[in-house]
């Protein structure tokens, strides 16, 4: 039995959390009755129009380019069902299992405003399968983020008629009518325009988007710690930071980020040991004494792309739509730009912000330039390599992230016989920024476990408190500097701490009671 508390879907927008309760920690859902009484009267507008003998989109017609085709009566079950089986036509690896459901919340969240024209029992349907834990498998490759993202969301659509492919709450995969069976749940007969109301929406895009901004929003907050210990390791300073040189550029993200560095970096003996006139150097290197301003541009942006996956939350992405009066009518909102462009922003700030993180270990491995540590932070510099190949590493990843940060929504392919012939790729803009996030978390547990390593060596001269927890940390699953050993299992480790937040949870427990992380 899941003890996560249920969400509420079908009155008011879903939040970036609900998506996430459900994606990712297998919330339950309830649907509200209101939402099933406004469903109910679209589906009476839709079923009136069923027995007009003119053409209506979606309800007595074919579809893109086939839109002026009149389907009779008799045909339009098959018509919906053919709808479905030809567009799940997906390939490649299969789609995470947290991505599958943030989209069919999604759907349903649209299916439940009343303005799709679905059946009530339909849309109880769908949410039957998300509440049973069956999971459609969804390929990779499918969607052109326009006209909906068509192929993942017909592999869903085909799961809820008892055909193709699921996974069962275990993970099992196996024909959806067994997992539907064994669950409980029937299989859906489509009516007129429920095949076309089933598939057509941003609902992919957007659900990874919302899954970014989760994982973006300790990600940038641990760039901050990440940054800290790194210029304490270098015998930086926070001068740059004070919050007065902030003010003089009003950047709200910036603003945050410096405070969090002045609050991280409070009270470190490392730091008050080259403060005064004694210390020659005038200024910090970029990637130290810039962060604020990279790491606040990258919240700023985030900032953005949470505003328009709010607006996003709030719509009802169909064609054609039922409209408040009662008209149905064609439009064009089911194109992803907007959730496009904001994929491809964050992609952009995720490769700068791992980028500048990257350049700050590079620096506390070169014994030109920091300060007085061991090349390498080898522990016999010559016999040991040290940390030199993690470093590789992240600059692998590193130049992975930048061909990633280009944008997708610039691309268009024409579809359909050049009915569709402007596409977002929102869905490629989606599965790449969700690989960039990845590389980000494995760059930043890099730049943790590496000024981690410096911070050691600069014994006895200790870190700030948040720091010094941060290092206590990574020492719990981590050894401590030595003579070279396997090295990356170490890395995948920290890597694990970054993502689950032990990371920042350790920096945030280390602070004064009048600080937090911003």
């Amino acid at each position: 039995m899941n003890s996560a508390a249920p969400v509420r879907v079908g009155i008011g927008p879903l939040s970036v959390a609900d998506v996430v309760a459900v994606a990712r920690r297998g919330a339950p859902l309830e649907i509200e009755p209101e939402a099933l009484a406004a469903v109910a009267e679209s589906r009476d507008r839709i079923d009136r129009l069923a027995g007009d003998e003119r053409p209506h989109y979606g309800i007595s017609t074919g579809f893109g380019a086939l839109a002026t085709t009149y389907i009779a009566a008799s045909r339009r079950t098959t018509l919906q069902q053919s709808l479905v089986r030809s567009h799940a036509a997906g390939s490649g690896a299969e789609v995470e299992r947290e991505v599958v459901r943030a989209l069919m919340l999604l759907r349903l969240s649209t299916l439940l405003t009343g303005r799709t024209g679905i059946r009530p029992a339909t849309a109880e349907a769908y949410a039957g399968l998300l509440n049973a834990g069956i999971t459609p498998i969804v390929r990779e490759y499918g969607s052109l983020g326009c006209s909906g993202d068509l192929a993942p969301l017909a592999h869903c659509a085909l799961a809820l008629m008892g055909e193709g492919d699921v996974r069962d709450a275990s993970g099992e995969a196996m024909p959806a009518g067994e997992a539907l069976a064994a669950a409980g749940l029937a299989p859906v007969v489509l009516a007129e325009k429920e095949g076309l109301a089933l598939i057509n929406g941003t609902d992919g895009m957007l659900g990874q988007l919302c899954l970014a901004l989760d994982d973006l929003e300790g990600l940038l907050r641990t760039a901050d710690v990440s940054a800290a210990l790194s210029v304490d390791a270098l015998m930086g300073t926070d001068t740059a930071y004070a919050a007065d040189l902030q003010a003089l550029r009003p950047q709200l993200g910036q603003a945050d980020s410096a405070a969090n560095l002045r609050a991280l970096l409070h009270g470190s003996e490392i730091m008050a040991s080259h403060r005064g006139p004694e210390d020659t150097r005038v200024q910090d290197a970029y990637s130290l004494r810039c962060a604020p301003q990279v790491h606040g541009g990258a919240r700023d942006t985030m900032a953005h792309a949470r505003l328009v996956a709010e607006r996003e939350l709030a719509s009802a992405v169909d064609n054609p739509v039922v409209t408040l009066d009662g008209r149905v009518e064609s439009n064009g909102n089911f194109h992803g730009a907007p959730v496009a462009y904001v994929l491809d922003f964050l992609a952009i700030v995720v490769a700068d912000v791992a980028s500048m993180s990257e350049r700050r270990v590079d620096r506390m491995l070169d014994p030109h330039r920091n300060h007085g540590l061991p090349a390498f932070l080898a522990h016999d510099a010559g016999v040991d390599s040290g940390l030199m190949i993690a470093q590789y590493t992240a600059a692998g990843i590193v130049s992975d992230l930048k061909r990633l940060a280009v944008p997708a929504s610039v691309d268009s392919i024409p579809s359909s016989a050049m009915q569709e012939d402007h596409v977002s790729m929102g869905w490629h803009a989606a599965r790449k920024l969700r690989s960039a996030v990845d590389g980000l978390s494995r760059v930043l547990a890099i730049e943790v476990l590496t000024a981690a390593r410096a911070i050691d060596l600069r014994a006895p001269l200790e870190t700030a408190p948040p720091l010094r927890s941060v290092v206590a940390t990574v020492r719990r699953s981590v050894e401590g500097p030595g003579p070279d050993r396997y090295l990356s299992p170490e890395i995948e480790a920290v890597v694990e701490l970054v993502r689950s937040r032990a990371v920042l949870d350790a920096a945030a427990s280390g602070l004064e009671p009048v600080n937090r992380l911003a």
